[in-house]
């Protein structure tokens, strides 16, 4: 029997999900968490064979969390399963330990599959992720800009590229409005610019944007 951690902030998700593993003999839902620290204290409490843990949560980035989790059970596959498509956050999941990332929009059957894959030990990577890092390997192109983005200032960065105002970054990553000041000031001089129109420009050519 596979043990399944849910991590996601949406009730409505964990349940919905739960209902996809109701007619599978193999895979059980056995623990949830709403935030990043409710996820660390699980899996320091209790055994789970696989984690499916959202990017966006309310007190902590998802990549924070899962690097912390991985520090603490290496062994322990995650699974990323998010809203935001696969050229926001996909490559930098895999780098920070996750064996595989799905959006929300994947059919059921191939999160099974998934799920499946992962606590065999393997990675589980769409091919259309596949192409992506194959591209990304064989480019003898400099890397872009953003890739020296720390997790946290490259997660600001695809919210100021949507349009919200780091007022409204601050309430959603429940940080105050003076460190996203500080973030954004980091973003624009690491990448070199100036103000949020050329941040803008730049994450809809890379396909940073929603």
């Amino acid at each position: 029997m596979i043990r399944i951690l849910i991590a996601d902030d949406h009730t409505i998700v964990r349940e919905g999900l739960k209902q996809i593993f109701v007619d599978t003999s193999d895979l059980i839902v056995t623990g949830e968490a709403q935030n990043g620290l409710e996820v660390l204290k699980k899996i320091k409490n209790m055994q789970f064979d696989v984690v499916l843990l959202d990017i966006s949560l309310p007190d902590n980035s998802g990549l924070d969390i899962l690097k912390q989790l991985k520090s603490q059970r290496p062994d322990l596959p995650v699974l990323i399963l998010s809203m935001h498509p696969e050229e926001q956050y996909a490559i930098r999941s895999l780098r920070a330990g996750a064996s595989g990332y799905l959006t929300k929009e994947s059919a059921s059957q191939e999160l099974i599959a998934a799920i499946r894959r992962v606590t065999e030990g393997r990675k589980y990577i769409t091919s259309s992720l596949a192409e992506k890092i194959a591209i990304e390997m064989e480019s003898e192109k400099t890397e872009p800009l953003h890739d020296c983005l720390s997790d946290r200032e490259y997660q600001v960065l695809c919210m100021l590229a949507s349009g919200k105002t780091v007022k409204e970054i601050a309430l959603l990553l429940s940080l105050s409005v003076k460190t996203i000041s500080t973030h954004r000031s980091r973003i624009l001089n690491k990448m070199m610019m100036k103000n949020n129109a050329q941040l803008i420009r730049y994450a809809i050519k890379h396909n940073l944007v929603d």
